[in-house]
Order: C-alpha cells, then sequence, then structure tokens
C-alpha cells in the first residue's frame, strides 16, 4: 500500500471517529503511524522552510502560539499543532491535514509543540532546524521522573540533529544543554529577564533546579525571578548563567490583564505591550521572539505578532457566562501554580475562584503539589472558593491550611455542579484555577453552553 493510500485510510478512520462524537485530534495520527511507522519523517521532509520545534514543562502553548502569530504577520503558512495534541500522533495527524497529492503538502513551515517526554523520539523524525527549550520544572513525577532524566533525554535529542538551539539562560538545566558538542554552524540563541524589579526575595522553597550540572554545588542567585529561573552562578566556577541575546526590562505587571516589558534583540529595542498576563507569558514572550528572530523574523514583525496573539483556551482566557466574566488560569505543578497566585494577586479587590483539581493520568496521579503551591498569597483576599474535582476536598484541605476561612469554602466535587454553584453565589469576576483534565472539562462546558467557540476534537 503506498504512502497515500494509508493517509486516505487514516482519514476515513478520522471522519469516522468524529461522525460518532469521539473526536478525532491524534486518533488520524495514529492510524497513520500503525500503517506506516516513518509516515512523520516523510510528510515533514515535504515542508520547503522545514520546521521548529518547541518544548517546555510550561508554557509551551502559548509560547507556539506566540510564535504562529509573528511568523503568519510575516506571510508564513504553517502547519501547526494549533489544538495543543503535543505527542506523536498529534504531530503525526498535523502532518496527515496538510498532506496533499504528489508528495505535496499545504504550508510553507512546521511548527510544533512537544511534549518534554516525547522530545527525543521526535526530534529524529521531524529533523528541525530549529528547536526552542523553554524550562523544565517538577510536573508529573509519576509519569517524567525527575528534572534530570528529562535533561538528559533532551540531550540526547539535540545530539541527534544539527539544528539552531534557543535556550532559556535563567534555567540552569536548560542552559548548560548549550553546551552539548555540536557543529559550530549552528548557533545558540539565549533569553532571558534582565530587570531586578521583578525579582522575588529568594528561592522559593519547592524550587526544582538549584544545583551546579558540573559539580552538583548549590548554585548561587543574584536574582531569582520565577521558581528556579534567575541569574545564578556557580560558587566553584563551574558554571554560570549566559548572557542573553534577546531580553526583557523595565518589567510591568498589570495582574490578570496583561504586561508591558521592553524588549532586546541584539542591539535593537522596542515596547512589548503583552495582551497575556504575568512574567511567566514574559518569558513565553522572549522565547518566542529569540526562536522567531532565529529564524529571521525583523523586530517589528515580532512585536506585531506578540502583541495580537490570543489566549489559548485555559491559559489567561476569558469568558461571559451567566452574566459574569470568567477568566480561566491552568495550574499543573507548583512553579506554574505560585506564578498564577502571584500574578492573581497583583489584582485589586476581593476575588470568587473555582479551583478544580484531578488525578487522572493527564494530570499525573500524585497531587501532592498542591501543598508546595503557595495560596497563602491570595488566601486573604478570597471571597468564595468552590472546590471541584475528583480531589476536590483535598483541595479545600489545602486552602483552609493557607488561611481561607472555613465558611468561605465550599466542595463540590462534580464540575458541572461546581461551576453553577460558583457563578450563582459569587458576584463580579471568577477566576477558575483548573488542572489539566480539568481544564478541557470545563472547556467541555463552556462550549456546550455557548460560551466557548469550537472544540479540540
Amino acid at each position: 500500500m503506498t504512502l497515500g493510500a494509508k493517509i486516505a485510510v487514516a482519514r476515513a478512520a478520522g471522519a469516522l471517529s468524529r461522525r460518532s462524537g469521539r473526536g478525532a485530534t491524534s486518533l488520524p495520527g495514529k492510524v497513520l503511524m500503525r500503517l506506516a511507522p516513518d509516515a512523520i519523517g516523510r510528510l515533514a521532509a515535504r515542508l520547503p522552510h522545514g520546521s521548529a520545534v518547541i518544548s517546555a514543562t510550561n508554557g509551551k502553548t502559548t509560547t507556539t502560539a506566540m510564535v504562529a502569530a509573528i511568523l503568519e504577520h510575516g506571510g508564513e503558512r504553517l502547519v501547526h499543532n494549533r489544538a495543543g495534541a503535543n505527542m506523536a500522533g498529534g504531530i503525526a495527524a498535523t502532518l496527515l491535514d496538510a498532506a496533499r497529492r504528489r508528495g505535496a503538502i499545504d504550508g510553507d513551515t512546521g511548527l510544533f509543540e512537544v511534549d518534554e517526554f516525547w522530545l527525543d523520539r521526535l526530534v529524529p523524525q521531524l529533523r528541525p532546524w530549529a528547536i526552542l527549550l523553554g524550562n523544565l520544572f517538577r510536573d508529573q513525577l509519576d509519569r517524567y521522573g525527575e528534572l534530570e532524566t528529562i535533561a538528559d533525554r533532551w540531550r540526547a535529542a539535540i545530539a541527534t540533529v544539527d539544528a539552531l538551539l534557543v535556550l532559556n539562560a535563567d534555567d540552569p538545566l536548560v542552559a548548560d544543554l548549550g553546551l552539548v558538542p555540536r557543529d559550530p554552524d549552528f548557533g545558540v540563541t539565549y533569553f532571558g529577564v534582565d530587570d531586578d524589579a521583578v525579582a522575588l526575595p529568594g528561592l522559593a522553597h519547592a524550587s526544582d533546579s538549584t544545583h551546579c550540572r558540573r559539580c552538583g554545588a548549590p548554585l548561587t542567585y543574584d536574582a531569582v525571578y520565577l521558581g528556579h529561573l534567575g541569574r545564578y552562578r556557580c560558587p566553584n566556577g563551574d558554571s554560570e548563567r549566559p548572557a542573553p541575546h534577546v531580553r526583557a526590562t523595565a518589567i510591568a505587571l498589570r495582574g490578570t490583564r496583561g504586561a508591558r516589558f521592553e524588549l532586546h534583540v541584539g542591539d535593537e529595542q522596542a515596547t512589548v505591550a503583552l495582551p497575556l498576563p504575568g512574567l511567566y507569558n514574559v518569558y513565553n514572550a522572549l522565547g518566542a521572539a529569540a526562536l522567531a528572530s532565529a529564524l529571521g523574523a525583523p523586530l517589528t514583525q515580532i512585536v506585531a505578532g506578540l502583541e495580537s496573539t490570543q489566549a489559548a483556551f485555559g491559559r489567561a482566557e476569558t469568558v461571559r457566562i451567566g452574566g459574569r466574566e470568567l477568566a480561566i488560569l491552568l495550574v499543573k505543578n507548583p512553579a506554574g501554580a505560585n506564578e498564577v497566585l502571584r500574578t492573581l494577586a497583583l489584582d485589586d479587590g476581593a476575588v470568587d475562584v473555582l479551583a478544580v483539581l484531578n488525578d487522572k493520568i493527564a494530570d499525573g496521579r500524585d497531587v501532592s503539589w498542591v501543598w508546595d503551591a503557595d495560596f497563602e498569597v491570595i488566601a486573604g483576599r478570597v471571597r468564595r472558593v468552590t472546590c471541584s474535582g475528583t480531589r476536590a476536598a483535598e483541595l479545600a484541605l489545602r486552602l483552609k491550611y493557607a488561611g481561607v476561612a472555613p465558611e468561605r469554602l465550599h466542595v463540590v466535587p462534580e464540575l458541572e455542579d461546581g461551576l453553577d454553584a460558583a457563578l450563582a453565589d459569587g458576584e463580579g469576576r471568577l477566576v477558575a484555577l483548573p488542572t489539566y483534565t480539568a481544564m478541557l472539562a470545563l472547556r467541555e462546558l463552556l462550549v456546550a453552553r455557548g460560551a466557548a467557540a469550537g472544540s479540540f476534537g
């Protein structure tokens, strides 16, 4: 059977799945890979401008959306896994959807968000000529293992291809990957924050990667910006934070409404009014700017793309429902949750919260990470918290210990009932803090009620 025939079979399987109401984000790709194990590599090779790959623990979906906005401002036609399906099945399905007859493909450049644990398997197939690695944080240890495990897999992936590297200078584990021996024709671009006005008092108790990869000594930090990200150096002189080529200064965080900063790309500089909130999105924007610059985009195009980026669902998106504004902020690990809470704390006034904690496979069965998330920073501002999800009671207990008054805590395990209760019994803006599968379930509810458009499937 030819590749074209296998593509037809995979597309038919996807169409059948959609008609049955089960969606088809990754299924056609999985069918195609079963029929043609080399399909990803063969289809990616059709892209005339090659591919770029983005991976990180936190922020890869948003960063990829930012890069897409920048490149599309320059007229690039992208083959991009916009739905966020970032493992092999999703990548294959994206390429399958773009494939055309006689070896053609509907796009110029591949732009692929890749799950951090799949990078070493997908990079040799995609053979990208640019790889952006944003950060490594403790996440789903029952699925992924310790951070060093992921870093070693990333190191192996980098060694398989000749590609431009775009690395977060402020993350010790990620920046260290720039030292991997490689072809000197393929350089490394570092990005990072240079603004001590947004620095934290010190490392959080749950900081992840704080030791030198060369000698194991605890790193010394001159500034801590987010989790373990910052300006660091080994006290023995074995490593230090590289000087970033793309950096942010004069950062102004505007709570959950957005951020503003000065973007420096080499010797050029411009002001960016980012429509997405938090220092974590400033980091996402820096990574996107660095990758786009490495791909040849001028600064004016980079700024236009960043300022036009729309929030991906669940990642600072706001919708209207039940006469109220609902802001959805994904939380899935201590570092990400702490930045969301830090951002939320910048808003004025009291806040109503719908907190949803699931322990499904895609969330990670171990939810003990909620005890390392600093809910204390918003405890005094909370007017009402509705706790839902499979681990709603444990989340309510965590919030009680954080200082939320028991009479303000309401446990409603079923998400739909919890959403109704949170909308009915509060006032003003409602902030939803869901884990990953809870975010997807919330999206389905909002689509069904006409508050959000479209679907992933």
